[in-house]
């Protein structure tokens, strides 16, 4: 179960713990990013897309996350971390998929490119999610850091 209710102190090895995570994000976004605009431009539609590319990103941030940004590289129970870590990213991904498919026509034609508005959506969508798969984690997954 998630406690969520001790406080995390942002020391500086937080900070550090942070900004890790925050660069195995960026490249595990890149990754889903990428992914998302080719699968989208080879005619699958937003959600199967947006679903598989957010799960490739999934797996590059649990390896680097649990090798680098938590040290836990060395724990023998990697599957119950992997099992949690995934828990908490599909809670993300559902937040992500509301957040897009919410705002992809909103945000399209604010742009005025309807066709290209599942970006600004999974922009915003993963600023939002980031600081939900942080805690979640940091707080649950990697507890004993």
């Amino acid at each position: 179960m998630i406690c969520m209710n001790a406080p995390i102190a942002f020391s500086s090895p937080e900070i550090r713990r942070f900004s890790r995570f925050l660069t195995v994000g960026a490249v595990g976004t890149l990754l889903d990013f990428t992914l998302l605009t080719l699968l989208k431009l080879a005619g699958m539609p937003t959600l199967p897309a947006n679903t598989l590319s957010f799960t490739a990103g999934l797996i590059n941030n649990f390896t680097w996350n649990r090798l680098w940004t938590f040290g836990g590289g060395t724990s023998p129970n990697w599957r119950k971390q992997f099992a949690q870590f995934t828990l908490v990213s599909l809670i993300g991904l559902a937040l992500n998929n509301l957040i897009v498919l919410t705002l992809e026509a909103p945000l399209g034609t604010l742009f005025g490119q309807p066709a290209w508005g599942y970006l600004p959506a999974k922009l915003l969508a993963t600023a939002l999610v980031v600081f939900w798969n942080y805690f979640a984690n940091r707080k649950w997954t990697f507890s004993s850091i």
